[in-house]
């Protein structure tokens, strides 16, 4: 019986866009590279001789991915590019985007039962992202299909065109790289999170910078591509966010997931609206923020966010009645 392998992919459209994001750092690139996949297997067709459905479809978004990142430079974090900024207003100038590790909409890359979503979030997180970006393609391609996907070894071997020893091999060389980039484990969302979020919300949109800064760790960095420009520390933070231009006056949060982390949507007043300004991606434990990074570049992606691109007004009561 034939195969709607355009079917299949459709139905797990999901977890090959978070397997591509992981091997490319931008939900941008990774919804290409899996268009690039579906236009590759309906082109050749499936060969049951080839193995599993899922392990071949696999096997095309590697090479997809191993083929866009040969010519591309390495995604990073602003920390991964230099030392910490002073406090002040010259930002530097803007990197294009293909520098910067992007955040990807929780939706379109992680999906599965609550206690699957929580693993595989982890998985997205920007700086777990960057952090693979310093394996060699087939390393990283290995690693995400070993130990994130589970897949077994001799199935990687067969999808990759290569053997188990290889395979093993590869492995060992990933961990020992990333078992000092790596990232410690974030702590799950839980009332004491989501409490500290709304607090947060709440002194951002007044713009209370002592309440702001009282809410973060006290060696929390702040980002903001595309500029490489970062902080780290209460004190620097404070000393920037104490001298805003005014762009975050009367703003609005709206909160969304990106890249397994909370996030919100950041909107500037007008005059008669808020629009899309930026979007705000933190890393968060149960006492505090410990990362900041505000994408000032993607206010048009607020749609793959579940985000609106304009906020009403808001209704002003009479403080009388």
């Amino acid at each position: 019986m034939a195969v709607d392998t355009g079917e299949w992919l459709d139905t797990h459209r999901v977890e090959l866009t978070g397997y591509c994001y992981r091997m490319l750092g931008s939900g941008f690139e990774a919804e290409d590279a899996v268009q690039e996949t579906l236009v590759r297997a309906l082109r050749a067709g499936y060969d049951p001789a080839r193995g599993s459905l899922r392990a071949w479809l696999y096997s095309i978004a590697t090479n997809v991915c191993v083929d866009m990142l040969r010519s591309a430079q390495r995604r990073a974090l602003a920390m991964d590019l230099g030392p910490a900024s002073e406090p002040g207003p010259d930002l530097g100038a803007p990197l294009p985007q293909g520098a910067w590790v992007q955040p990807v909409p929780d939706g379109r890359a992680v999906a599965g039962d609550p206690a699957e979503v929580a693993v595989l979030r982890e998985t997205v997180r920007l700086a777990f992202v960057a952090a693979l970006q310093y394996l060699p393609a087939r390393q990283r391609a290995v690693l995400i299909l070993r130990e994130v996907l589970r897949f077994p070894a001799a199935e990687v071997a067969r999808l990759l065109d290569t053997t188990v020893a290889s395979v093993h091999s590869a492995l060992q060389r990933a961990r020992a790289t990333l078992s000092v980039r790596a990232p410690a484990p974030a702590e799950p969302l839980g009332p004491e999170q989501h409490e500290l979020l709304g607090r947060y919300v709440a002194a951002f949109e007044r713009y209370d910078v002592p309440a702001l800064v009282a809410l973060m760790h006290e060696d929390a960095t702040m980002s903001m591509p595309p500029f490489a420009w970062w902080l780290r520390g209460r004190e620097h933070i404070a000393a920037a966010l104490s001298h805003s231009d005014g762009t975050c006056d009367n703003a609005r949060l709206v909160p969304t997931m990106a890249s397994g982390s909370p996030a919100f949507g950041q909107y500037r007043w007008t005059g008669a609206e808020h629009e899309p300004f930026a979007l705000v991606v933190l890393e968060v434990t149960a006492e505090s923020i410990t990362s900041c990074t505000t994408y000032l570049d993607l206010a048009h992606a607020f749609p793959l966010y579940g985000l609106p691109m304009s906020l009403p007004a808001p209704i002003r009561t009479n403080e009388h009645e």
